[in-house]
């Protein structure tokens, strides 16, 4: 395959194996070789409709219900962290959930299955100790010591497992270090892991295949400007 992916430590040949069973598995379901756009959960996330209609879109934890406000139909992937709660959206709607937990796969179909008014067609599953080693085969062992978690939130986490597994674009929407809040909590909680997902978009910020639609993020960063009217290409 064509893979534009530069790797910062070397990669196992456990991630090798996990990066082709994860091609095949978004391959089936149509995600393998279609542009992504992450939907974040910063407020009032940029996503102009040609983005929608060009890319496959990923939501990430529960911004989802940001999404449903504002009609634009289920994601064609959500994808969840082991501990993100159902209450604020029970009736999440995806084709398919990338699910980073520990759980066996017969506990989270069980889990799904709890989850009376969710509509999920398809589960892939990924453990979050692999979710962690992608994102360190990508960014660097330095990575364990930024902030203080020492890892990215689950929206860039979801950007490493993107280019790791060969999607060709990754356009990110409602990612911002200037807005507080979330755009599907009216509590504005704060986001956390700020440090850890500026260190990660400043080592990918040159990657060919990372792109935003938040002009602010653009600015800040260096990141590619997605724009329609040319390509993509800012």
């Amino acid at each position: 395959m064509t893979d534009q992916t530069e790797y910062a430590v070397t990669v196992s040949p456990r991630l090798i194996a996990i990066r082709e069973a994860h091609r095949a598995q978004m391959d089936r379901l149509g995600l393998l070789r279609r542009p992504w756009v992450l939907l974040g959960g910063a407020p009032e996330p940029a996503m102009p409709e040609a983005l929608r209609m060009s890319h496959a879109r990923v939501d990430i934890n529960n911004s989802g219900l940001a999404a449903k406000r504002f009609g634009w139909g289920p994601a064609d992937l959500s994808v969840r962290r082991p501990v993100e709660s159902w209450d604020v959206f029970p009736d999440l709607e995806a084709r398919a959930m990338l699910w980073f937990s520990p759980r066996p796969r017969w506990r989270q179909r069980w889990k799904l299955l709890r989850q009376r008014k969710a509509r999920i067609a398809a589960l892939v599953s990924l453990h979050p100790d692999d979710r962690e080693a992608i994102n360190l085969a990508l960014l660097g062992a330095e990575m364990t010591s930024i902030g203080e978690l020492g890892k990215p939130s689950t929206g860039i986490a979801a950007l490493c497992y993107g280019l790791f597994i060969g999607v060709p674009e990754i356009v990110l929407s409602g990612f911002s270090f200037a807005r507080v809040g979330h755009s599907y909590d009216t509590l504005a909680r704060p986001r956390w892991q700020i440090a850890e997902d500026r260190f990660a978009l400043e080592k990918l910020r040159a990657h060919p295949g990372v792109a935003t639609s938040e002009p602010e993020l653009a600015a800040d960063l260096g990141l590619r400007l997605w724009r329609p009217d040319i390509g993509g290409a800012a």
